[in-house]
């Protein structure tokens, strides 16, 4: 048996130690990545190339109706070309940033912000010198834009982070810090609250719907535990635990929100009961005992972080739940243009105010832990999510902007995406050492598997085929 599982991953104690004792990078970068992703999309959205031949975009994307909508026989050529501009335009400069162009990220926010705001002032005079003023999209098409990217950063970065070139600043914090991935888990269970069925009030309690929505986590997450073991893959113990991951988190938060069913109203309140009580008990000793490696032989130690961080995941999802509820279900979230000018409004000044509370926390009450999902976490997810939300919802200066098709393909099928992404990852890490490959081989690799992830998102939904468990 030994043998074959080096043989299946003979540097897996190197490949953990790599990922292992990091502390993370500045809250600043981290704010200047945030810039840079948002407004790649919203630049490739107003390029003169979109619209020419992004006519596939601009049908899909005209009404809810049109969400199941796929390209016809003669469209797909446009669409095939779409979609390989797309992943030109936004994918791969992400991905060369994340890499070899990461000591750019200040001077690379700088330049895109500063054509960003070019951008907007030419257009918007002109569109409105020959369009007049017109109805500008919903928050809720910002909000599917949003969604697809942390899908596509997080795939970017579950392999890139076993090469050297991606900078190990970015990678998850050993115990406190501030890294790019740490971001992934909140930015998820964020991105699933402030759409979810309760943030658009629809919360009578159905434990048949719970039951089954909550499966296929389940079955993923004991999915992942079985074949990790099976293959002997690399897993950092100090994430979530010995058996606990990903999958079982997002499981046990919508178990708890179903149970503890609040109104949307509410939810905030209670919310941030739970953060503060779940923080008062960290720093009365739990956070302590959530850091050290030492574990003894009962589940609840050997899989601490992972069960104790569940708190304040629910904690971040019921607060998420409220502010979707406010801001994208309420009356003010209709497409007219000051409803959307309000919206935008709010959510520029959330970022702000959250990234205010971040700082103050990680400085007087307790440094920002992905391990624990502490409060200064909770409110840095927050903070960098709703930046990238705010430099979304500028797309609605110049009205009429439609969705990308990478965007229509991944939002069709986010969960399968991810899924596909996590296979093509292991299946590199199982075929390659990573860790001796050089940058332009890294590189390569990458690129190959970025481009293999978008043309089979996009080819899954061009095909009709939507990957929806439930």
């Amino acid at each position: 048996m030994d043998p074959l599982r080096q043989t299946l991953n003979p540097n897996k104690r190197l490949k953990e130690e790599f990922v292992s004792n990091l502390t993370g990078s500045s809250m600043l970068e981290i704010a200047a990545l945030s810039a840079i992703i948002p407004a790649l999309v919203i630049l490739r959205q107003w390029s003169s190339f979109a619209r020419v031949n992004g006519k596939f975009n601009v049908e899909v994307a005209t009404s809810k109706k049109d969400d199941d909508k796929v390209p016809s026989r003669r469209d797909f050529r446009s669409y095939a070309v779409s979609l390989v501009v797309d992943y030109l335009f936004v994918v791969l400069p992400v991905l060369l940033i994340l890499t070899v162009l990461a000591d750019w990220a200040y001077i690379f926010t700088v330049l895109i912000i500063l054509l960003l705001l070019l951008c907007i002032s030419a257009k918007r005079s002109s569109y409105l010198r020959f369009k007049g003023e017109q109805h500008s999209s919903s928050p809720r098409t910002t909000i599917s834009s949003y969604r697809v990217l942390v899908v596509i950063t997080t795939c970017l970065s579950i392999l890139a982070v076993d090469f050297k070139v991606f900078p190990r600043r970015y990678a998850k914090t050993e115990t406190y810090g501030t890294g790019l991935m740490d971001l992934g888990v909140g930015s998820f269970v964020m991105a699933n609250a402030l759409v979810s069925r309760k943030a658009r009030n629809s919360i009578s309690v159905n434990w048949k719907a719970t039951l089954k929505s909550i499966s296929p986590l389940l079955f993923l997450g004991f999915g992942r535990l079985i074949t990790t073991t099976g293959v002997d893959y690399q897993v950092h113990v100090g994430e979530y635990g010995v058996h606990w991951n990903f999958f079982f988190t997002l499981a046990a938060v919508s178990l708890l929100t179903s149970i503890f069913n609040f109104h949307p109203e509410y939810c905030g309140f209670f919310g941030l009961l739970v953060l503060i009580g779940y923080e008062a008990c960290l720093l009365c000793g739990l956070n302590k005992y959530l850091i050290s490696h030492e574990r003894t032989a009962d589940i609840i130690s050997q899989n601490k972080e992972g069960l104790f961080s569940i708190f304040g995941y629910w904690g971040m999802y019921l607060v998420g739940v409220h502010l979707g509820y406010k801001i994208l279900f309420s009356n003010h979230s209709s497409k007219k243009v000051g409803s959307i000018q309000s919206a935008r409004a709010r959510v520029w000044i959330l970022a702000v105010l959250f990234w205010f509370l971040t700082i103050i926390l990680d400085k007087y009450v307790e440094r920002v832990s992905r391990r624990m999902c502490n409060l200064a976490f909770v409110m840095l997810v927050f903070a960098q999510n709703f930046q990238v939300l705010s430099v979304l919802m500028l797309s609605d200066l110049v009205p009429g902007q439609k969705p990308l098709a990478l965007e229509e393909a991944f939002n069709q099928n986010l969960l399968g995406s991810f899924l596909l992404a996590n296979v093509l990852t292991g299946l590199v890490n199982l075929s390659m050492d990573t860790l001796s490959a050089s940058s332009v081989t890294a590189v390569g690799v990458l690129l190959g598997y970025s481009f293999v992830l978008s043309a089979v998102t996009g080819l899954v939904w061009s095909c009709g085929i939507k990957l929806k468990f439930w």
